[in-house]
């Protein structure tokens, strides 16, 4: 079987584009509601903080030099949806922090409550993303309803989108 010739036309760029349009769009349905999330509805959401144009407090990146995951739920304010990028405020250790996120700088964008994910390619260099620690923002308030710890996008890969076109068949 012959190799596919090489394309002229950029189609994972394309793609990787028109995906991370989905995530602007949901963030500015939310941000249309004033930044109210229907439902069970919340969303992790990874990024490259080395990232050109990402926009976080200096122990944010000193603690996440290479890679970061924010969760929109509970606690976040002033979101606000730009055409390349979307700005938060979030709270840390309970430190109020705004950040600033191209969506060229993100590497996934999953919502638990319905088993949707989204991953792209990396943007920042072709290292492998590291380790890094469980997101600390936006813990529901002491006294909150009980619930069952958020459920992560089926392990079996069901309804996560990942495109890869380096790939070889």
């Amino acid at each position: 079987m012959s190799e596919a010739p090489e394309s002229l036309i950029p189609y994972d760029e394309i793609v990787q584009e028109a995906l991370r349009a989905v995530v602007g769009r949901v963030l500015g349905e939310i941000e249309a509601t004033g930044g109210t999330l229907p439902g069970n509805h919340h969303f992790y959401i990874t990024f490259k903080t080395a990232a050109a144009g990402v926009d976080i407090p200096r122990h944010l990146k000193e603690r996440f030099p290479d890679e970061m995951t924010i969760v929109l739920q509970n606690k976040f304010w002033d979101l606000m949806v730009g055409e390349s990028s979307f700005s938060v405020g979030l709270s840390f250790n309970q430190v109020p922090a705004k950040l600033v996120i191209p969506f060229a700088a993100i590497t996934a964008f999953v919502d638990p409550a319905v088993d949707f994910g989204l991953q792209f390619q990396a943007t920042v260099g072709d290292l492998a993303p590291e380790p890094h620690d469980e997101p600390e923002n936006d813990r529901p308030e002491a006294g909150a309803e009980p619930g069952a710890e958020p459920r992560v996008a089926g392990e079996d890969g069901s309804n996560v989108v990942t495109v890869d076109f380096n790939r070889k068949k």
